[in-house]
């Protein structure tokens, strides 16, 4: 799994991708996922706290995070986010560095890129 941005582990790269594009997933599934990922919970404990199985929470796990790497893949908008935040650290490195210029091109490409 991942959405382009480096050193990101897989909870949170999940969290991203949730925060993206949880809502096109059921309420259900939603909940499954941010208590598993977010709130940091065993299959064990979200299902004593649901009241379904240890098995339904994973596969509900499962398939939630399947659909959306799906949607991650089809739209990209994580991916294209970790590489505006790129565009943006480099940036402010440059300012730091008193590479004003260099700076100022990297944000005319990301303002660019944000407008085609």
């Amino acid at each position: 799994m991942t959405v382009g941005i480096p050193s990101v582990d897989r909870s949170v790269e999940a969290c991203l991708l949730l925060d993206f594009y949880g809502s096109l997933l059921t309420e259900r599934v939603r909940r499954l996922l941010s208590l598993h990922y977010e709130e940091d919970l065993s299959y064990g404990e979200i299902a004593e706290q649901t009241g379904t199985s240890r098995q339904a929470v994973h596969d509900g796990v499962s398939r939630g995070l399947s659909q959306l790497l799906a949607y991650e893949a089809k739209l990209g908008l994580a991916a294209r986010f970790g590489a505006q935040r790129a565009q943006v650290e480099a940036a402010l490195r440059a300012i730091a560095e008193g590479r004003a210029d260099e700076a100022a091109a990297e944000l005319r490409r990301l303002l660019d890129a944000l407008e085609g």
